[in-house]
Order: structure tokens, then sequence, then C-alpha cells
């Protein structure tokens, strides 16, 4: 049994069927993609960093709309490890332990599930199409 699961998790795809079992099984969800940078890139969506609710919420607290969700995260109990090169992001994406989400303010991050993928579907994944450099590793 696997102790943790990452699968693409962020306001947009929020996969409670997938987060469902693996707490029904004691996995722990962790999210790929935790702020929705992938949502960037999907032709005809708008970034969930430019989410209107979340700009309210984040604006609320006086935090960033990335730190909402990685408080959002937190509380929900995932784990949430989002990537940055740049050294203010990174210290932004640990300052989320000072202020807590209402559940009004939890259920309507909830509420921006689309259901849409941003990312590759897991089983197409090959390394002939998915393996590039990463030059900051």
């Amino acid at each position: 049994m696997p102790a943790v699961n990452q699968i693409e998790l962020h306001p947009y795809f929020q996969q409670k069927d997938v987060q469902a079992l693996n707490a029904k099984h004691g996995i722990l969800t962790q999210a790929w993609s935790p702020i929705g940078g992938v949502t960037t890139y999907t032709p005809g969506q708008k970034s969930v960093l430019e989410n209107e609710t979340l700009q309210e919420i984040a604006r609320e607290h006086g935090k960033s709309p990335a730190q909402v969700m990685l408080r959002w995260h937190v509380q929900e109990g995932r784990s949430a490890i989002p990537k940055s090169i740049k050294a203010t992001r990174i210290a932004e994406n640990f300052d989320v332990f000072d202020f807590e989400l209402t559940a009004d303010q939890l259920a309507a991050i909830d509420a921006l599930d689309t259901g849409v993928r941003g990312g590759p579907q897991p089983g197409f994944i090959t390394l002939e199409d998915h393996a590039f450099p990463i030059p900051e590793a």
C-alpha cells in the first residue's frame, strides 16, 4: 500500500473521489500543481491565480492567492509542495501558518472545481513524450 499518492489537485481540479479513496486506505494525498500553475497552460481556462474568489479571500487576509490555495490544502489535510526557483516565492509559500480560512471561504474554494484536468492524463504519460531536462536540478 502506498503512503502517498501525488495527484494533480488545485481549486479547479480537486479529484474528490481520488481523495476519498486515498483517505479510506490511509494514503496521504499530495497535491501536484497545488497553486494551479498548470492552469496557466490550459487553453480556454483562466489561471486559478487570477480567480476573483481567491483574490478576494487573499485581500481579506492580506495574503496572495497562492498563499490562500496553500492554506486551503493545509486545512483540508493534504500535502502540498509548490515549485519555485525564486527565493521570494519560496519564502511566501512557507508563510501560510499565521491565518486560517473560514468554513465559508473553504466552501467557496471547493465550489471552484471545474473537473477539468490541466495536466496530461496519467495513463498517457511516457518518458518518450514527457521527459525533459530540469535546468534548476
